[in-house]
C-alpha cells in the first residue's frame, strides 16, 4: 500500500527561481540519488532543500511507518513568499528599491508502507458521567443572597 509524507519549508531567504533549479533536479527521483544529487550540487539553494528532503525522509519514517528504500520524490514545488523590501541609497538624494525574495518550498514523498508497522489511530473513549448525582448536588446547595442597603444621610 502506498502513502504519502509531507515536509515543508517556508520563508526560505532565497528567490523562488534559485530554488526551482534544484528542485526540478530531484523531482522523480529515489531518496537516494535525490540526496546525493544535492550534495554534490554547488548551488547554495541546495543546503536547506537538502535538510528540508532528510527532514521528510525521517517523518516520512517514523509517523507514518514508510519504508526507507521505497521513497520517492514524488512532487516538488516553490512558492513565493512575502518579498522584503529594502532601499539603497543612490546619487543626488535618490533611493532605488531593493526587493529580497523569499520561498515556500513543498516536498511530497511516495513509499510503500512497512508490513509490520501501520498506522494505528487512537480512539477516544467517552466517560459516561452520573448524571443523577449532579442533579442531587445541585439540590442541595442553596444559594444565599445577600443585599446591601445603604442609608441615605439628610442635611438639615
Amino acid at each position: 500500500m502506498k502513502a504519502q509524507a509531507i515536509a515543508k519549508l517556508r520563508y526560505l531567504r532565497t528567490s523562488p527561481r534559485k530554488v526551482r533549479l534544484l528542485i526540478d533536479l530531484i523531482r522523480g527521483l529515489k531518496v537516494e540519488e535525490a540526496i546525493a544529487q544535492l550534495e554534490n550540487s554547488q548551488k547554495d539553494a541546495s543546503r536547506p532543500v537538502l535538510k528540508l528532503l532528510k527532514s521528510a525522509v525521517a517523518n516520512a519514517v517514523h509517523n507514518d511507518g514508510l519504508d526507507e528504500n521505497t521513497l520517492i520524490v514524488k512532487t516538488t514545488f516553490v512558492d513565493k513568499g512575502p518579498m522584503l523590501k529594502r532601499w539603497m541609497p543612490r546619487a543626488m538624494g535618490r533611493a532605488s528599491a531593493i526587493h529580497k525574495h523569499t520561498s515556500h518550498v513543498t516536498l511530497i514523498l511516495e513509499g510503500e508502507v512497512k508490513e509490520g508497522k501501520k498506522k494505528i489511530k487512537k480512539e477516544k473513549v467517552k466517560v459516561e458521567e452520573n448524571k443523577e448525582v449532579k442533579n442531587e448536588n445541585k439540590k442541595n446547595v442553596k444559594k444565599t443572597t445577600v443585599k446591601k442597603t445603604i442609608k441615605k444621610e439628610s442635611k438639615k
